[in-house]
């Protein structure tokens, strides 16, 4: 299993990190340009373990359809998904971790690929732009929550 993780210090309290990811069908295609759609399928009005959500985005130059399940929510503090079949059976799932730092949030996202060394080595032009997509997400979070203050 290889682990990649991104993190960044954003200048607003984990609430307003958490609330953002409540509204992620609406800010979706604006955190990243590779980013086509998000739908929650599930109609609960706030997040909730079980809610499903379908995501268009681009990775490595690709149109991919995905789906996630929500798997574990801490209120202003974590969310943790699941990805559907197919993607699943490459990149199990992931989290966004957000840390209180004074009036300030520590925001990593971290996804898990079972990938080993030798598939990491065939397919690291791949791993490498997954790398640099998370990184992206990251600093444009923060430019996009940072504007709202």
């Amino acid at each position: 299993m290889q682990i990649l993780q991104d993190t960044i210090e954003i200048n607003v309290k984990p609430a307003e990190i958490f609330q953002w990811f409540k509204d992620l069908d609406k800010y979706y295609e604006e955190w990243h340009p590779d980013h086509v759609s998000c739908q929650k399928l599930t109609s609960t009005d706030d997040l909730s373990i079980g809610d499903i959500f379908c995501y268009e985005e681009y990775l490595h130059g690709e149109l991919h359809k995905l789906k996630f399940k929500l798997i574990n929510l801490k209120e202003n503090k974590f969310i943790e998904f699941k990805t559907q079949f197919p993607f699943s059976m490459i990149c199990p799932g992931g989290s966004f971790l957000i840390e209180p730092i004074a009036e300030k949030s520590l925001f990593t996202a971290t996804l898990s690929f079972r990938v080993g060394k030798l598939l990491s080595k065939l397919l690291k032009s791949r791993v490498e732009a997954f790398k640099l997509h998370m990184k992206e997400e990251g600093e444009n979070l923060k430019k996009l929550l940072e504007e709202k203050k």
